[in-house]
C-alpha cells in the first residue's frame, strides 16, 4: 500500500468554500451552550462562528447559501477504544461463559475459530500477484462502519510489510495515533515490549511523550470484598516504589474494570483518565469499571467501543449501553449531558486536542455530527439516536455521510447504501487517499468480505500452502521480495510492541507473563486454520442492517438483564 509509507498532510486538505450549516447547535463548550437555532460557519476545515441565525453572516460569509440541516448539530464523536481491524467480524453470541480476566477468554476454542483465525486469514491473504487481496476492502468496510454511526475520530488501522516496517493506513476518520498536525499530538496506543516488562522503564517512557498513551489496564473485575484480584495486581504493579507510581496526566487507562475506588483515588493523584468500555466488560465480565468511583475521584472519562466480536458497532451504540448501565446500576448518576461529553468533550482533553476538537466553536475544526429534531433535551435526544437519525457526519468541513438531500447541497454524487431501509449517501473521495484503497467502492469491499467469511476455510487452505512455499530455503542469488503490506493485527501478531504494561508480578502465573497471543492461540496453532475455520456472517454495518444484533444481545448470559431488554427500545 504505497501511500501507508509516506505521510504528509491532514486527513483532508484544508481546501473547498465557506460553508454555513443551520440548525440546532450543541456547542459543548465549558457552559454547555445550546444555541436553538444557529448557523455554524465553516472555511477549508475549521469554524469561523457558531452564531445566532438572527446575527450578521462574518465577513466574506455574505453570499454563502445556508444548507437546512433541519436537525440538531454536536462535535464529532470520539472513539479511544477500538481494534479497527476487527470490526468485519460478528458479536460472539453467546459468550459461553463468564471471565475473571482479559487471560482467560483467548484460551477458548472459538477465540481461534471466530476471532483470530478469520483475521489471520483476512490480514494475510494473497491473490495471484502476491499482493493483500483483502485488506484493501476491510479498511473501506470498517470505515464506513465508523462514520455511519456518528464517529468521525478512532483509533487506527495498523500495517506491516514484509520489510519489517509498519505505519498506519491513512484513511478518512481522523486517527489518534496518525495525525500529521501539530495542533493535535499523536496519541500512544501502543509500547515497546521492554517498556511493558519494566515499570521504571514504562515511567520513562511516559516522562518523555508529549501525548496521551492510550493503554490497556485492568482488564476484568475485582469483587468489592476482595483485597486483589488478577485484574486489579496489574494496576498495583505500576508502584514502582513507595508512593512513586508509573502513572501521570498523559496515562489514559482502557477499561481499569478492576480498579479499586483507592485505586481511583491514585489514578486522580496522577492525573490519569481512563476509558470506558460497558458493553464489552459486561460481555465477557459480567461487570465493569468503577465508573462512580472514578468520577467521586476527579478522573476524566471518555468511551471506546472496543471492537465488534465483543462490544458496539460504533460509539452511539457504546452511548446506548451507558445510558442504561447509569440508569439501572447507578440510578442516573451522570446526567445525559455528562454522558455525551464523554464521546466529544472530554475525549477530546484526554487526547490533549481540546484546542483543536470536542466542541462547536469558533477556530476549532470540522468534525459535526446531525441528528434528526430540534427538539426536547438534546443530549437525551442524541442518546435515544437511531443510525436512521443521522443527517450529516462531517470531518474537517467535507461532508462524508448523511442524508441524500444534505449531501447534495455540499459535494458532489459519489457513492449510496442503505441503513434500515433508507438510502444514505457517502462521500469517500479523498486527495490524501492511500489509491489502493480509493479504488474499491464500500459496494464491493462488502461483496469481497462476505466471500471471503464464506470461504475462510478454502482462503486457510490456500494461505497454509503460501507459507510452505514461502518456507522453503532461498538461493544467495535469488532476487529479493518487493515491499508487501499486510494488515498489523494486535493480539495475534508479535510486532514488539504491546497494547498494555506486563510488569512482572508476585503470585501465581497469571496473564502478565506471555502475551495473550503466546497463550491459548499458540497452544493450539498445530492445528491448521483450515481444519477448524468455518464459514462466518460478515458483521453488518449497523444495527438497523442486523436483524440478530438485539436479539443475540438479548441472550447473553453476562449483561444485566434490563441492559438487555433495555437496548432494543433504544433502537
Amino acid at each position: 500500500m504505497p501511500a501507508a509509507l509516506t505521510r504528509g498532510g491532514p486527513i483532508d486538505l484544508m481546501t473547498g468554500p465557506p460553508l454555513a450549516l443551520a440548525g440546532r447547535v450543541v456547542t459543548m463548550d465549558d457552559a454547555f451552550t445550546v444555541k436553538d437555532d444557529a448557523i455554524v460557519y465553516i472555511d477549508k476545515g475549521r469554524i469561523v462562528a457558531v452564531q445566532d441565525r438572527a446575527a450578521p453572516a462574518p465577513p466574506n460569509f455574505g453570499g454563502v447559501a445556508v444548507v437546512e440541516t433541519a436537525g440538531t448539530l454536536f462535535p464529532g464523536l470520539i472513539d479511544l477504544h477500538n481494534h479497527l481491524s476487527y470490526n468485519a467480524l460478528p458479536l460472539w453470541a453467546p459468550v459461553p461463559k463468564r471471565y475473571a480476566h482479559r487471560g482467560q477468554w483467548p484460551d477458548h476454542p472459538d477465540y481461534r475459530k471466530l476471532i483470530s483465525g478469520p483475521m489471520t486469514v483476512v490480514g494475510e491473504h494473497r491473490d495471484a500477484n502476491g499482493q493483500p487481496s483483502l485488506v484493501s476492502a476491510l479498511v473501506r468496510y470498517v470505515e464506513c462502519k465508523c462514520l455511519m454511526g456518528g464517529v468521525t475520530t478512532s483509533q487506527g488501522i495498523r500495517l506491516a510489510s514484509n520489510a519489517g516496517i509498519q505505519r498506519f493506513y491513512r484513511g478518512i476518520v481522523r486517527n489518534v495515533e496518525q495525525t500529521d498536525e501539530p495542533d493535535l499530538s499523536e496519541a500512544q496506543a501502543r509500547i515497546p515490549d521492554i517498556a511493558a516488562k519494566d515499570a521504571r522503564a514504562f515511567l520513562g517512557r511516559l516522562s518523555k511523550e508529549d501525548s496521551c498513551f492510550l493503554l490497556h489496564l485492568s482488564e476484568g473485575v475485582t469483587a468489592s470484598d476482595a483485597a486483589t484480584s488478577p485484574a486489579r495486581r496489574h494496576f498495583l504493579a505500576l508502584e514502582v516504589a513507595p508512593e512513586q507510581w508509573a502513572l501521570n496526566d498523559k496515562f489514559a487507562a482502557i477499561h481499569a474494570a478492576g480498579l479499586l475506588p483507592e485505586d481511583f483515588a491514585v489514578l486522580a493523584d496522577h492525573q490519569g483518565s481512563m476509558v470506558w468500555s460497558p458493553l464489552s466488560n459486561l460481555l465477557l465480565y459480567g461487570g465493569t469499571a468503577r465508573v462512580e468511583a472514578a468520577r467521586a475521584a476527579g478522573v476524566p472519562i471518555g468511551l471506546g467501543a472496543d471492537w465488534s466480536p465483543s462490544g458496539s458497532k460504533n460509539l452511539l451504540g457504546e452511548l446506548k449501553v451507558a445510558f442504561l448501565y447509569n440508569q439501572h446500576a447507578l440510578n442516573g448518576l451522570f446526567s445525559a449531558r455528562e454522558l455525551v461529553a464523554m464521546a466529544t468533550r472530554d475525549a477530546a482533553r484526554i487526547l490533549k486536542w481540546q484546542r483543536a476538537l470536542g466542541t462547536l466553536e469558533a477556530d476549532k475544526r470540522a468534525d459535526i455530527l446531525i441528528v434528526d429534531g430540534i427538539g426536547g433535551d438534546p443530549y437525551d435526544a442524541l442518546i435515544r439516536a437511531k443510525e436512521t437519525s443521522i443527517r450529516l457526519v462531517m470531518i474537517n468541513g467535507v461532508a462524508r455521510y448523511g442524508l441524500p438531500e444534505v449531501m447534495a447541497e455540499l459535494v458532489p454524487s459519489d457513492q449510496t447504501v442503505r441503513v434500515g431501509g433508507q438510502t444514505r449517501r457517502l462521500f469517500l473521495r479523498q486527495g490524501t487517499a492511500d489509491p489502493d484503497v480509493a479504488a474499491v467502492s464500500l459496494s464491493t469491499a462488502t461483496t469481497r468480505l462476505r466471500q471471503a467469511f464464506r470461504d475462510v476455510k478454502k482462503l486457510a487452505r490456500a494461505l497454509e500452502r503460501a507459507r510452505a512455499i514461502r518456507r522453503r530455503p532461498v538461493a544467495a542469488l535469488d532476487v529479493a521480495a518487493p515491499p508487501v503490506w499486510t494488515l498489523a493485527l494486535d493480539e495475534i501478531s508479535d510486532t514488539g510492541v504491546d497494547l498494555r504494561p506486563r510488569l512482572p508480578l508476585a503470585g501465581p502465573r497469571d496473564f502478565t507473563g506471555p502475551k495473550v497471543i503466546a497463550r491459548g492461540v499458540t497452544a493450539r496453532a498445530s492445528v491448521p486454520l483450515s481444519e477448524i475455520l468455518e464459514p462466518i456472517k460478515l458483521d453488518p454495518l449497523t444495527v438497523a442492517n442486523d436483524d440478530d444484533f438485539l436479539t443475540q444481545i438479548a441472550a447473553q448470559p453476562n449483561v444485566p438483564a434490563p441492559i438487555r431488554a433495555g437496548l432494543a427500545s433504544l433502537y
